[in-house]
C-alpha cells in the first residue's frame, strides 16, 4: 500500500473517514453550542436571543455532518489480509478499494475493483443477494454509458473466481489497454489520466 496521505479508494480508507468524520462532527458541534453559550451569557440566561437562532441554524450542517459519520461507522473496514491477497494478483492494474456503492435502492460494499480496458471486475465478501449484484453491475453500466465508456461490469462474490478474473486481466492488460484506446479522447478536466483512471475517478464518485 503506498504511503501518504489515504485517498478514496485506497485501503485503510474507511478506517481513517471513521475518526475523521467523528472529529467533524465533534467540531460541528462546538460552534452552535459556543453561540448558545455566549447568548445565554449576554442575555443572563435568557434563551430568547439571536444567538440562539445562530446556534439553531447553526445544527444543519451538525446533522449532516451526524448522518455521514453514522453511514461511514456502519462499514466494516476491508481485511488486511485480503487486501494484500488481491494487490499481490493485481500487478499494475487500475484498482480501487473500499468502496460503498449506493443507489436509491440497493448498497453494496465492493471490496476491490479492477478497471483495465473496457473492462471493470469487482469484488465484495460480503453476504449480498445475485438480484443485488445484477442491479448494481447495470447501474454501473448505465452510469459509465452516460459518460461515454462502453465497459463490461462484473461484480463477483467468489473470491477465487474474482482473482482468476484479475489474472486474465494482468496477462492481457496491455492488449485490452491499447483497444480501448483507440477511441479515447482525454478529458478536459482531467488531462493526465488515462481512460482507466476516468472510469476509476467514475466508480468513486459513484461511492460513500
Amino acid at each position: 500500500m503506498k504511503r501518504g496521505k489515504i485517498k478514496k479508494g485506497d485501503f485503510g480508507y474507511i478506517r481513517q473517514q471513521k475518526l475523521l468524520r467523528l472529529m467533524r462532527t465533534l467540531a460541528c458541534c462546538l460552534l452552535p453550542a459556543a453561540f448558545f453559550a455566549v447568548g445565554m451569557i449576554l442575555n443572563r440566561g435568557d434563551r430568547y436571543n439571536i444567538y440562539t437562532v445562530i446556534a439553531l441554524v447553526g445544527c444543519i450542517p451538525v446533522c449532516m455532518s451526524l448522518v455521514s459519520m453514522i453511514m461511514m461507522w456502519l462499514q466494516k473496514p476491508m481485511k488486511q489480509e485480503l487486501y494484500q491477497e488481491i494487490s499481490a494478483r493485481a500487478g499494475d492494474l487500475v484498482m480501487a478499494y473500499e468502496l460503498y456503492m449506493t443507489t436509491r435502492d440497493v448498497s453494496i460494499f465492493v471490496d476491490a475493483a479492477a478497471v483495465c480496458g473496457d473492462y471493470v471486475a469487482a469484488y465484495t465478501d460480503r453476504p449480498v443477494k445475485r438480484r443485488e449484484l445484477d442491479f448494481m453491475e447495470e447501474h454501473i453500466t448505465k452510469t459509465l454509458r452516460a459518460n461515454r465508456y462502453k465497459m463490461t461490469v462484473k461484480i463477483f462474490d467468489q473470491k477465487k473466481a474474482f482473482l482468476e478474473r484479475l489474472d486474465t486481466l494482468r496477462a492481457r492488460q496491455a492488449e485490452f489497454e491499447a483497444a480501448a484506446a483507440e477511441h479515447f479522447t482525454p478529458d478536459e478536466k482531467y488531462p493526465d489520466l488515462s481512460r482507466s483512471q476516468l472510469v476509476k475517478h467514475l466508480l468513486l464518485a459513484l461511492s460513500l
